[in-house]
């Protein structure tokens, strides 16, 4: 008999929600669900606090957790021309991990087991899954469950045609004075000096009148020195006429953005989940709400006596859509700042956030096309189609078989 029913590895956003999900699920025969949630022990390997920011309607499962939350949006253009829309039916929310973690782990009751381990390798089996790794003590551990869910990103990354990072780092800031309108989140200001063949914005997320989270991003080839991130960000608050202020603390990050396939099922017993199971929006970076809907997938399968495999979160065709402003803004065919502030007019902000969160049908997203650069994009989008065509193609005809003999043939003596 394995030791557990289930076991997370990995302490982020995904293992958390999985976790605080099965931790209240039983067995159709009404035996409670036995979890383990495996965690690297404090130290080199344990992730710093961050935020994570997505959105939602009202009434969320975490709303009374949330740091801030925003009704109105902000769109900066590089001309300078700002321009604010409320976000309905839309609220845009950051939460804390640390605020999350408590929440999660309080309400365990002793259905979800938290195991302090580095896990070295998970191995995939008939009837079940063994997950091997280092206690503190520096000890070898070995568990065994029916299911593992590995939430730790994949290295190296699958092959794709075109990779970029989401990378980043923020700055909360506390001013001497008001500053900053707490009821409106600048969400894209393109006025920073924009890299070739890559995107750069900053926004900023206040938290009260005098403090904010100000944050600077790129999406591009590779990630800067942090060095760099500070002078960029030092530029940006000089930029807002900030003045006479602390940093309090500091976030820092990198996401792929891939058109890679990021498959959920990496066994018979083995599951991928949050970015590793292609939780990630490729054209955003964001995560959050991927994850919500993989992990409760997960709980109503395991209810339910099916295999608890994760969805990938985002339709096919929302998918392809990515793929094609990744390779437009990796070749350059468009220049992501004009796109986005273009995309984000105020009129349609609701319907672009609904977009992105996948809750569209495809009349609303071909109108939401035409406010793009219509002649680059297509040629684009014809591009990725001859490219998948000729890749699924080559997939289908196999390797390439070295050429054999006939029966007859004569064969050359060796020289």
């Amino acid at each position: 008999m394995n030791d557990h029913d289930v076991v997370i590895v990995g302490g982020g956003a995904a293992g958390l929600t999985l976790a605080h999900r099965l931790a209240g699920v039983n067995h159709p025969g009404g035996a409670p669900v036995r979890v383990a949630l495996l965690e690297p022990p404090l130290g080199p390997h344990t992730p710093p606090p961050r935020t994570w920011c997505f959105w939602e309607p009202d009434g969320g499962d975490w709303d009374d957790l949330l740091a801030a939350r925003w009704r109105r949006l902000t769109v900066v253009g590089p001309d300078g021309a700002s321009r604010t829309a409320p976000a309905d039916p839309f609220v845009y929310k950051m939460l804390r991990s640390t605020d999350l973690e408590s929440r999660v782990r309080s309400g365990f009751g002793g259905r979800v087991e938290p195991v302090p381990l580095l896990v070295e390798g998970v191995r995939d089996g008939a009837d079940g899954a063994v997950v091997e790794g280092v206690m503190p003590d520096g000890s070898p551990a070995r568990l065994t469950a029916s299911w593992v869910f590995d939430s730790r990103p994949p290295r190296p990354l699958p092959p794709g045609r075109t990779l970029l990072f989401q990378h980043f780092r923020g700055w909360f800031v506390r001013t001497p004075g008001d500053a900053f309108d707490p009821g409106a989140a600048v969400l894209m200001d393109f006025r920073p000096p924009q890299p070739e063949n890559a995107v750069a914005f900053a926004y900023v997320l206040p938290l009260s009148a005098r403090e904010a989270l100000v944050e600077y991003t790129e999406f591009g080839p590779a990630p800067l020195a942090t060095a760099e991130y500070d002078r960029l960000l030092a530029a940006h608050c000089a930029r807002l006429g900030l003045a006479g202020f602390e940093v309090t603390a500091a976030e820092q990050g990198v996401i792929p953005m891939t058109d890679a396939p990021l498959r959920p099922r990496a066994g018979r017993r083995v599951f991928r989940i949050g970015t590793a199971g292609g939780a990630t929006r490729p054209s955003t970076g964001y995560t959050f709400s991927g994850v919500l809907r993989q992990t409760a997938a997960v709980a109503r399968a395991l209810e339910h006596g099916r295999v608890p495999v994760p969805p990938v979160p985002h339709r096919r065709r929302h998918l392809a859509m990515d793929a094609v402003l990744l390779r437009a803004l990796a070749t350059g065919r468009v220049r992501g700042a004009e796109f986005f502030t273009r995309l984000l007019a105020p009129d349609r902000l609701g319907d672009v956030l609904a977009f992105l969160d996948g809750g569209t049908r495809l009349p609303r997203e071909l109108a939401l096309g035409l406010r793009t650069p219509v002649g680059p994009m297509s040629l684009t989008a014809l591009d990725h189609l001859w490219y998948s065509a000729r890749t699924a193609l080559t997939r289908d005809r196999g390797p390439a078989r070295p050429p054999t003999a006939s029966p007859g043939a004569r064969r050359r003596p060796a020289r």
